[in-house]
């Protein structure tokens, strides 16, 4: 195979790598914020415990999908 087919193909896998982990991250704080409304809305004294864990949970997933990204376009850099 010729070497620019190969860097071609490194650059779409780190391009769609990092676009899926920005898709993810996205369906996934959605789904933390729509646990966290459920949630209050069945125990409103909790919103305190509540709102502090979907913070905490929503950085970690942003965490996790910063370090996907950032994999991705080594993948187009490197």
């Amino acid at each position: 195979m010729n070497f620019f087919l190969l860097a071609d193909l490194a650059n779409a896998g780190g391009a769609i790598g990092a676009g899926l982990g920005a898709i993810g991250a996205g369906i996934g704080i959605g789904q933390i914020g729509k646990g966290a409304l459920e949630s209050i809305a069945r125990q409103p004294e909790a919103i305190n415990d509540i709102r502090s864990n979907m913070i905490l949970t929503a950085a970690l997933v942003e965490g996790a999908a910063l370090f996907a990204i950032i994999i991705g376009f080594l993948a187009m850099v490197l």
